[in-house]
């Protein structure tokens, strides 16, 4: 049995040390918002914060985290829509099949909470997540936007 805070809720997982934390996610939490897309961390539609890093949970085994340990998930991101990137992605209307968004907002949330106002270099090196629809132009936008937004801009 493992102690997790999962979205600030301690939660009592029961899983063997070598699962993935996406797994754990999904099948122990109910927390399906987040993605399996390749297994290997490299597409990021599994994009967790972990302690506010940025983590491809599909690579993350339940073994090695803490119970003080804070994991968000997209459904922690906020209650209701109010955080700066889905406030952007929604204005932008960013997602085209929606399958890789949530870990693109995961990624494009890590960003901006390490830098308030990211360049399109900083942007183009921070979201090496994989959009099989090809909507990097307007995910681009939609994080100058959420900097936008954060700093007090209207949604």
């Amino acid at each position: 049995m493992a102690k997790l805070s999962i979205n600030g809720r301690q939660r009592d997982i029961e899983a063997e040390a070598d699962t993935p934390l996406l797994w754990v996610l999904r099948e122990q939490a109910g927390l399906t918002g987040t993605k399996y897309g390749c297994g290997v961390a490299q597409c990021g539609a599994c994009s967790v914060h972990v302690n506010g890093r940025l983590m491809r949970s599909c690579s993350v085994p339940l073994g090695s985290l803490k119970a003080t340990d804070k994991i968000v998930t997209i459904e922690g991101l906020s209650r209701n829509a109010s955080h700066a990137v889905q406030k952007a992605w929604l204005e932008l209307d960013v997602p085209q099949c929606g399958y890789c968004q949530s870990g693109q907002l995961m990624a494009a949330a890590a960003l901006l909470a390490q830098k308030a106002r990211p360049t399109d270099q900083d942007i183009d090196a921070a979201m090496t997540n994989i959009c099989r629809c090809g909507t990097y132009q307007r995910i681009r936008a939609a994080v100058h936007r959420a900097a936008d937004i954060a700093a007090g801009g209207k949604a």
